[in-house]
């Protein structure tokens, strides 16, 4: 977004039948305004056409301003106007330069959107899209609280303002940290974000930021803790050390003393460390009850709890089904394979006739360090599925390693249809968290 000035919103084209079509809105037309409010993007246009009663002023395509007026509009996508983009306009760009960041460490060659760092405040109001507040201007802070947009997440990283302007890049990713204190005042609620780099901001500096996030609780709901992802393409960026078991369990310890210290006073955790750290650390994934409301589940946190006690819980239930005979093999991440193992051995106990085994995918592309099953691309799969050499009917795939539904292609893109044609096995995409989906697959329901 602009800094203010008003930036009105070309129509791409109009619905046939909509109530825009009935009121002769045309593809080409500009919107201005809707009940006197300008629209400047998505967020404005989806807030002031959810009323009942519209009154659009726009220009047509040959500069003429005209106004109408729509009565009893049943929701927003009724209006039957569509626009260029999503967002109706550009998407923000970030404008850090973080010690840490995924996209840095990125290798040559890939497609350009993989490279595009947003920090977008409407991308995390609605898709969950972490921001970090240096790029948000006054006009959308001021937004957000007058329009009362709620939960924002927040790439927070660290409360200590100095500490994070050094993480960050930026000189003012300290003086941000007020808009946090704005946003606590309105009632607007806030998820949180810690991603953890070894030696600077665990340790004393974490305690410091589990504190001071804790004071501007409830309006901060929670605070997920990530470790650093590391790949193999850091060449000419800050030196910055993996967990391993003994860093991991430091990082857990304290934790989990914020926490016993937080419940105590207020009934209820408020930090969730993510998967990898208990994973690293060699203890077990907590329960499913460990994670409230799994309002950090778009983060990654929680995802075994969930897979798994949905996995088991669909078992349990499961003594009529009868599988089918069929041979499935799973592939994941090595990070998930001794989960995914344990599962299929816990259906093969009992089902003795089911045949299910599972891989894990070394990741060649990124580096050995990276582990997580959604950062898979179509090469280092394929190698994998070569190495296995065992003919299968069906390969198992989880949906994070895919782009999305609609365009199911890997990171190197890599498609669907081309596993399936090298492998001559049918491929079957299961939902990340879905463990009835997963049992099913694995029994040829």
């Amino acid at each position: 977004m602009n800094g203010g000035v008003s930036l009105p919103v070309k129509i791409q084209s109009v619905e046939p039948g909509s109530f825009a079509d009935k009121k002769k809105i045309k593809g080409g037309d500009t919107l201005l305004s809707i009940n006197g409010h300008d629209i400047y993007d998505v967020l404005d246009y989806r807030f002031y056409a959810n009323a009942e009663n519209l009154s659009l002023r726009y220009l047509t395509d040959k500069g003429k301003e005209k106004h109408r007026k729509i009565r009893h509009l049943p929701d927003v996508d009724s209006l039957g106007l569509c626009f260029d983009t999503y967002l109706m306009d550009q998407k923000q760009h970030c404008r850090n330069r973080c010690i840490f960041c995924f996209v840095d460490q990125m290798p040559p060659g890939m497609r350009d959107s993989l490279y595009f760092k947003d920090d977008d405040s409407r991308l995390s109001f609605f898709f969950g899209n972490y921001i970090t507040l240096t790029a948000i201007s006054e006009r959308e802070v001021q937004r957000i609280i007058d329009l009362h947009i709620s939960p924002i997440n927040i790439s927070v990283h660290t409360m200590d303002p100095d500490l994070r302007v050094k993480m960050m890049g930026n000189p003012k990713a300290g003086q941000v940290l007020s808009i946090i204190d704005r946003f606590c005042d309105a009632g607007i609620q806030m998820n949180t974000q810690l991603v953890l780099c070894p030696g600077i901001n665990d340790g004393a500096a974490l305690d410091f930021s589990l504190d001071e996030l804790s004071k501007r609780y409830p309006a901060v709901q929670s605070i997920a803790a990530v470790p650093v992802g590391l790949t193999a393409y850091r060449s000419g960026l800050p030196e910055i050390e993996s967990y391993n078991r003994d860093s991991a369990r430091e990082v857990l310890r304290i934790i989990q003393a914020f926490n016993e210290h937080f419940s105590y006073f207020n009934g209820r955790k408020l930090c969730y460390p993510a998967d990898e750290f208990y994973l690293l650390a060699g203890f077990d994934v907590p329960d499913s009850d460990f994670y409230d409301d799994f309002s950090q589940l778009e983060n990654g946190v929680g995802l075994w709890a969930m897979l798994r006690d949905s996995f088991f819980s669909a078992l349990a239930e499961g003594s009529h089904m009868t599988p089918r005979p069929q041979k499935t093999l799973i592939a994941t991440g090595v990070l998930a394979y001794p989960l995914l193992h344990s599962l299929a051995q816990a259906v093969k106990d009992k089902f003795p006739s089911v045949s299910c085994d599972v891989i894990a995918v070394e990741n060649h592309f990124f580096g050995s360090s990276v582990t997580v099953a959604g950062l898979i691309t179509g090469k280092d799969l394929l190698a994998a599925l070569k190495q296995y050499r065992q003919p299968a009917d069906t390969l198992l795939l989880t949906s994070a390693m895919l782009k999305s539904e609609t365009e199911p292609v890997f990171l190197d893109d890599v498609t669907l249809e081309q596993v399936e044609a090298e492998t001559h096995m049918r491929v079957q995409v299961i939902p990340e968290t879905d463990g009835a989906a997963l049992l099913n697959a694995i029994l040829g329901l």
